[in-house]
């Protein structure tokens, strides 16, 4: 039985379709970044760290062929963009086990809830998004003409790994809060957060 989910949500730039560590697509839909390669559906992706000098030039030089630069979020778009967390969590009363907000993706562990994982997931982007306009810290605000909303600053899809035990969650959660210290980060206390205690004895709990 799925209990939860580990989610990352990757900003615009941080995983093309032929990303050279691999991704879930299985063609590249622009052609600026067709000519570095085919896309590369693998199940298991290495992490940054794990690429050649070459290999990371490559993703570079593709990167630099986007229609808009990658975001990067500084620290005050990560609170921004746990505001709006923040909210979305309260209107939809949401229970989240964990939460990094990193400058190219965020991680979350996010407890079984009556909407599919993808609605809650793009409930909370959308909710963030509006947090960063309200803010006037959007990161591709400066794209964007009078009276438009700025480009899309997530990346279309999220990835989701079910989490069915006690032992599940918990490693997920461990992996959530130890990645700002693994990119030499201070580890981050989000008010949003709710410590997890476990699942009931009966293997059954209910979620909102």
């Amino acid at each position: 039985m799925i209990h939860g989910y580990h989610v990352i949500l990757p900003v615009y730039g941080f995983w093309l379709p032929n990303d050279p560590r691999g991704s879930w697509s299985d063609f590249v839909g622009a052609w600026e970044l067709a000519r570095f390669g085919k896309a590369r559906p693998v199940r298991e992706r290495r992490r940054l760290r794990d690429l050649s000098a070459a290999e990371l030039q490559q993703r570079e030089a593709a990167r630099g062929k986007l229609k808009y630069p990658p975001v990067q979020l500084n620290g005050l778009q990560a609170r921004a963009v746990a505001r709006g967390f923040a909210k979305q969590i309260r209107t939809s009363n949401y229970t989240l086990w964990a939460c990094a907000i990193m400058p190219e993706h965020t991680h979350l562990v996010i407890a079984r809830h009556s909407y599919a994982v993808e609605q809650i997931s793009i409930l909370l982007k959308g909710s963030a998004t509006r947090r960063l306009i309200e803010e006037h810290r959007h990161p591709l605000a400066t794209f964007a003409g009078p009276h438009e909303r700025p480009p899309r600053m997530w990346a279309e899809r999220a990835w989701k790994i079910y989490l069915d035990s006690d032992e599940a969650i918990e490693n997920a959660i461990a992996y959530v809060q130890n990645n700002p210290l693994e990119e030499d980060k201070p580890a981050q206390h989000w008010s949003f957060v709710t410590p997890f205690a476990g699942l009931s004895d009966g293997g059954w709990t209910t979620y909102h």
